[in-house]
């Protein structure tokens, strides 16, 4: 970006294009299979750890490790597009096949057959869209799991979810600032 760039951030109709979810798998698939920056990242017994890596095109990059037993709750990435991948250990994704309202919302009882499961094996992994709520758990009681992470544009915030049965209600917003 130059020094002469406005300092609003623009409707996503006249952004530049960045990366399309598509590239951000791509870059992902060839970050994961960088065998020395995976071992390099520090695994914690008790809790995830991350590392912010340079994105393409702008975008939000992150390699995290997950300690058995650990997960994000339910949660999504507001305007970005994002893809991840295993890039050791198993991954298991929990999401929802159904377009939710992005704003003005607390509660919302999700229909029948909105839930999707896929296991991400080392070296598997997804591209979605924007507003896509889900959940990553390692499931494992003994094996750690790294991934590599990509978003455009930088996430702008996360909303997190609690779930009980068929309902979602939204639980905080969080910005920037409380993950950096």
């Amino acid at each position: 970006m130059s020094s002469s760039a406005p300092l609003f951030t623009a409707p996503a109709s006249a952004r530049s294009a960045g990366p399309t979810s598509a590239e951000l798998l791509d870059f992902v698939r060839r970050t994961a299979a960088d065998a020395a920056l995976i071992a390099s990242l520090p695994l914690d017994p008790e809790g995830r750890t991350w590392v912010r890596l340079d994105g393409p095109g702008g975008s939000e990059a992150w390699l995290i490790g997950w300690p058995p037993g650990s997960g994000t709750g339910w949660h999504d990435h507001a305007e970005s597009v994002g893809a991840f991948l295993a890039a050791a250990g198993t991954l298991k994704e929990n999401s929802l096949a159904a377009r939710l309202p992005t704003d003005g919302w607390k509660t919302l009882e999700l229909s029948d057959g909105v839930d999707r499961e896929r296991l991400l094996t080392a070296g598997e992994g997804r591209a979605f869209g924007r507003n896509h709520v889900h959940e990553v758990l390692n499931e494992s009681t003994s094996d750690h799991a790294v991934s590599v992470h990509a978003y455009y544009p930088p996430l702008p915030r996360i909303r997190r979810y609690s779930r009980t049965g068929d309902v979602l209600r939204l639980e905080s917003v969080e910005r920037p600032e409380d993950w950096q």
